[in-house]
């Protein structure tokens, strides 16, 4: 695993890479919050198999922030990641995302599909805004709470309530969580800010992935959370909508929550090798 930046016109982005650069690439969006080490696992598990390229989003980690709330909507996010690809001299990839990553994955998609050999989506990109009762108000004030008051007074605590969150620990993961963490003022605050948050939710309900469905490709494979079981309802409402307009493929995954990849890596592992050869 090693980590660089680079600097894509103003935006110093960070990234970290696994694997030789003559394996085949498979490229890592993370979820809202997150940052590149949310897929230490898998590309611990493939490195030897292919080559793992994931990004800091903008805003999230190491990665500087946009300096304006439009540079977060989806289209120009497109086109930004469009640019740092072609940075990074990545001419076909595979794309791995989880959540908010898979909703620009998506848009990605539906304007560079000549680039994309294959897309799994990590319980993101089918949950629509216009289903769910949450205004978007109510979205971008709970996420700014969230982020900005995240405070603890030492690592002790800001493991203890991470650790609580999750269904399963390793030490991996715990590598993960650390680079969630940032120490500020004699504290352990989020890393992201929830201006960041705020700007990133009200675009996904300014561009929504169900209005551009029908432009994707077939070859996506969408891997779908089960828990909470209350939010049953709603998840299979949007997959189901999602895998008819895309036809693409939605497979459950038992006692997975959101974060299926850290419940359940050895599901996503399959996937990949299963669906995207290696030589």
């Amino acid at each position: 695993m090693k980590h660089y930046f680079i600097n894509n016109e103003k935006t110093d982005i960070h990234i970290t890479e696994w694997g030789n650069e003559n394996n085949p690439v498979i490229f890592c969006l993370h979820g809202l919050g997150s940052t590149s080490l949310s897929f230490i696992e898998i590309a611990e598990q493939l490195k030897e198999e292919y080559r793992f390229i994931a990004i800091d989003a903008p805003g999230h980690g190491k990665t500087s922030p946009f300096e304006q709330a439009e540079e977060y909507e989806m289209p120009r996010l497109a086109t930004w990641l469009n640019d740092l690809l072609d940075h990074l001299e990545i001419g076909q990839f595979y794309f791995l995302s989880h959540s908010w990553g898979s909703f620009l994955s998506l848009f990605y998609l539906a304007e560079y599909p000549e680039r994309v050999k294959g897309s799994i989506l990590i319980d993101g990109g089918y949950q629509t805004k216009r289903l769910k009762e949450q205004t978007m108000e109510e979205e971008i004030a709970y996420h700014e709470k969230d982020f900005e008051e995240y405070v603890f007074d030492d690592w002790k605590g800001f493991f203890k309530s991470e650790k609580e969150a999750y269904t399963r620990w390793s030490p991996l993961i715990e590598m993960a969580v650390k680079d969630l963490g940032l120490e500020k003022n004699n504290k352990v605050c989020w890393h992201a800010r929830g201006i960041a948050a705020g700007n990133i939710v009200k675009a996904m309900h300014k561009h929504e992935t169900a209005d551009i469905y029908e432009n994707l490709p077939s070859n996506i494979i969408l891997l779908r959370a089960t828990l909470p079981s209350s939010m049953d309802e709603y998840r299979d409402k949007t997959a189901n909508i999602f895998e008819q307009k895309t036809s693409g493929t939605v497979k459950q995954i038992p006692n997975t929550t959101h974060l299926l990849h850290w419940d359940n890596p050895e599901v996503v592992v399959e996937e990949i090798r299963k669906n995207w050869p290696c030589s």
